[in-house]
Formats: C-alpha cells, structure tokens, sequence
C-alpha cells in the first residue's frame, strides 16, 4: 500500500470518527504503541533507578481512552509482590484537583461566586487574623494565595490517636498568617476549608458528596478514603529514604488533619478517568461535570504575578495555577499537571489540552518529583513522536 493511500486511510478514518464520536479524539489515539513503548521503558527504568523508586503503575491517555498501562518493580519489596496497574497507591494532592470541581458544582448552583469573601459563607467559626481591607476569596482558596498555611497533621494509621472532624480542626487551626496574594503557599488548610465548603452547600456528607458527584460518575470504583477489603489486598507498601544509608525502607502510614487534601487512595486506571474528564472539557462519557465556562477557568493561570516554575520545579517560567491544576505553556501548547505527596508515596498526572494526550503515574517512593516530571515530558514527547 503506497504512502499516499495509508495517508487517505488515516484521513477517512478520522473524519468517520469525528462524525460517529463527535465528543471524543480518536484521531489522537492512532500512536504507534509497539514502538513507544520499548523506548519508553528504557526512561521508566532510569527514573526508578535514579528516583529510588520500589514501584510504579503508569498509564498513558490519548482523547477518551487509555493507550497503554504499565506497571513495574515491587508494591511489596519483602514480600516481592510484583505492582499491576490495579495495584493501589495514595494519589495524594492530584486528589485536589477533584475537590475542587466539587466546588465548583455548588457555585454554578449559585452558592457563591469566585471572588465573593468567605468568612460571609462560615457560621460556627470564621478566618481568624483576616486582614479586612484584603478578605480571603474562594479564588484565593483555589490558587493557595489565601494567606492560610499549609500545616499537616499526621497521625500514625494504627495509633491511639485520629484526625479531629473537620469543623473541630478548622475552629482550632483556621487562622490567616499573611494577606491573600502577599505570596503563593501551598495550603492543605485551605482544601480541608474546601471540604467543609462543599458539605455545608450541599447538604450532604463530604465522603458520601466526592463518592456520588465524582467517583460514581467517573467510574473510578477503585478510588476511596479508606480502602475497602478488595482494595487493601492491592495496596501498597509506602517506602522513604534511610538518611544513613540512602536506601528504601518501609515508612509509617499516616492519616492527617488535613485529609481532605489527599488521604486518598486509586489505581492509575481510575486516575486516568480523571485525565480523561479533563482532556475533554470536564465530560466523561458524556457526562459533563461543570460547565465549558468554568472549565475554562479551570484552565486559565489567574495571577501572572506569581507566575514560575511550582513544586520541586515543574515545569517553566509560564507555569501558574490556573483553579488548583498548575497551568504552563510548552511549545505552544497548554499543560495542566498537579503531583502528590505523603510519606512514602509520590504521583504526577500531566495532559496537554492541545493533543489530548496525558500522562498518570502512581508510585510507592517518596519525594520523587523531579524524576516523575522528567518522564512525564518524555512520555507527552514520545506520544507526539509515534503519532501514525
């Protein structure tokens, strides 16, 4: 079959597409996979070795499907218990990004607006120190310019001791440290006050609002607070950095006060039912969760003052946050990306809006960053690469 011929096959074939699968890029998923993924691999193994990482599950995305899925190393290094793209992690901060589209569905339901002042919205207990000229706004809350601190709180998964409610941390520890927009400060305060927002709109539990307004819809069935039976069969060991002798070992699990800024557990299959609603304006087989408009917003940097490379380096100059997905600018195309973070776990997902191709990584090594971003670019690149 002569070149010309593939080439108007590859053409028809994407116009029936377009015309059956309005909706959907299936176009963008024609890669050549057989040849990505030798090559791939050779990056997978270097981040790991470099990174320190015992495990991974990837998955790569290309419009509305999965591309490929690949897992590596061993979720348990004791037992030698070989990681599957079923295999469970904590997603960590990517979890924010969820949070905040639950928001978000109160607001297109007239709630609130973006800039609106919150303290207006609290009842039993307010922003202590808020500077009134300068009021901490819902748009502030989204792009860690709030003035809020970060703070953690861990406890030990089998301690004595658990996370307060929500309402008890937040009346104890919701205390502004600096105006809005004095500087950016990665707050999981602020997406705990996130949490306890979406409950006091909706009406409903936080858990039970994420289950049935995100997970449910998303089909991300292995995605949870608290991992159920079949779920902790899967899970994985969290692994950290010995100081004295540079090697992996075992790390405590934690819960935190904060949890609702990422204690919470999926599979890299779930994770990309979530790059996928993002690639696609918010939709998910044909679901739609909020609104083209607000989506947009989603997608657009807010303050180009504070506008740099985030977290640990990703990715350039242009990189800000948009509405909590870091929003940069690559060759002329646009990248969202958040990563993840708690003791002896770290994620990333990336997606570029322009290909619709994305980018998920789940791991069980702890503050490998810089190493996950690196493959992420290289796997968007490749992506690009193999383009039939």
């Amino acid at each position: 079959m002569t070149k010309l011929r593939i080439f108007s096959l590859h053409l028809l074939i994407c116009i029936l597409a377009l015309i059956i699968f309005p909706a959907g890029n299936i176009c963008a998923q024609l890669v050549d996979i057989d040849r990505l993924v030798p090559e791939f691999e050779i990056s997978i193994k270097q981040m790991m070795l470099e990174g320190k990482v015992p495990s991974c599950a990837i998955a790569l995305v290309s419009g509305d499907g999965i591309l490929w899925t690949g897992a590596y190393g061993y979720s348990n290094r004791w037992a030698r218990t070989p990681a599957v793209p079923s295999t469970v992690y904590l997603i960590g901060s990517t979890f924010k990004t969820m949070s905040m589209f639950a928001l978000l569905q109160q607001m297109e339901q007239g709630k609130f607006k973006l800039d609106d002042r919150i303290n207006d919205y609290l009842a039993e207990f307010k922003i202590e120190d808020e500077d009134p000229a300068h009021p901490v706004t819902f748009r502030h809350l989204l792009t860690h310019t709030s003035g809020l601190p970060g703070d953690f709180g861990g406890y030990p998964v089998w301690g004595d001791t658990v996370p307060p409610s929500l309402s008890d941390y937040l009346k104890k520890s919701l205390k502004a440290q600096n105006p809005p927009l004095t500087r950016v400060v990665y707050s999981n305060m602020a997406y705990t006050l996130i949490a306890y927002l979406v409950e006091q709109f909706s009406g409903i539990p936080y858990k039970q609002y994420m289950q049935e307004h995100i997970f449910d819809p998303l089909e991300m069935n292995d995605t949870a607070f608290a991992p159920r039976p079949d779920m902790e069969e899967r899970l994985s060991i969290p692994y950290e950095i010995d100081r004295e002798t540079g090697l992996s070992k075992p790390a405590v699990r934690v819960k935190a006060n904060v949890w609702p800024a990422g204690i919470v557990y999926g599979t890299v299959t779930n994770q990309t039912n979530w790059l996928i609603t993002n690639l696609n304006g918010g939709i998910f087989k044909g679901h739609r969760l909020i609104s083209e408009e607000t989506f947009e917003q989603v997608m657009t940097r807010q303050y180009d003052q504070f506008a740099g490379p985030v977290s640990r380096g990703w990715l350039n100059e242009t990189t800000g946050y948009g509405l909590t997905w870091w929003i940069s600018q690559r060759n002329g195309e646009t990248l969202f990306a958040h990563s993840g973070s708690v003791t002896g776990y770290t994620a990333f997902l990336v997606g570029n809006r322009e290909q619709k191709t994305g980018f998920a990584i789940l791991t069980n090594g702890h503050r490998a960053h810089t190493h996950l971003y690196n493959l992420a670019i290289k796997a968007l690149d490749l992506m690009e690469t193999y383009k039939k």
